[in-house]
């Protein structure tokens, strides 16, 4: 098999989901950085490799395209079993995916930098207004998150149990975008506890964006 080729950018959250899944299941790949706000996703050597122009796109070794982070992870944990990233049983998987989705099809996509960017540019929001933005839907996705977390007796050490999974990855890399917005998240306990968790692990923290060859200081 040919190399695996992993098209991201550092800071990323959907990049670090997949480079977290990467890591966990010890599959060597060769990192390709195109810096999302200098456009190099847009430019045209990139989208003939991914005609949607976003980040992360993997190139497995046979050439085969895969985007979108959810898709890639799961396509990795079919191929690859162990570490398993969903549970056995099909009521686990269920509750492992919600969590996963409540943020990254709730939150994620209306605090993408394209969404950040139109924000500016189109209907003329300042800073100010963005970060405000960011850190209202970060708290309408955390809120009922965090309820659902600490109230369930299935929420162990991590969001499904004792080892680390989708939902993890997902939560992770929410909470890594968070800090460069300034969320609180004094409120949100158990998240926090779960995060602190993932990053005392060798695969979270190899995937961290500050650990990534394109990482600015």
């Amino acid at each position: 098999m040919s190399e695996i080729i992993l098209h991201n950018y550092y800071r990323s959250s959907t990049s670090y989901r997949v480079r977290i899944a990467l890591e966990m299941k010890g599959v060597a790949y060769t990192y390709v950085p195109h810096h999302l706000r200098h456009g190099e996703h847009l430019e045209p050597a990139y989208l003939s490799v991914n005609p949607q122009g976003l980040v992360p796109a993997l190139i497995w070794g046979d050439g085969m395209l895969l985007t979108q982070s959810l898709a890639i992870i799961e396509f990795l944990d079919e191929i690859r079993s162990e570490p398993p990233l969903l549970p056995k049983d099909a009521a686990g998987r269920a509750r492992v995916r919600m969590l996963s989705q409540m943020i990254a099809c709730d939150i994620h996509p209306v605090n993408n930098l394209r969404v950040l960017t139109s924000l500016r540019t189109v209907f003329g929001a300042g800073d100010e207004d963005v970060v405000n933005w960011f850190r209202h839907w970060v708290n309408e996705g955390f809120q009922p998150l965090e309820k659902m977390l600490s109230s369930s007796s299935q929420t162990g050490t991590f969001c499904h149990g004792e080892t680390p999974g989708l939902a993890d990855i997902c939560l992770v890399a929410q909470v890594a975008n968070n800090s460069r917005f300034g969320v609180d998240m004094s409120p949100y306990p158990v998240i926090s506890r779960i995060n602190a968790a993932c990053m005392e692990l060798p695969a979270f923290q190899k995937a961290a964006p500050q650990n990534q060859p394109d990482a600015e200081g």
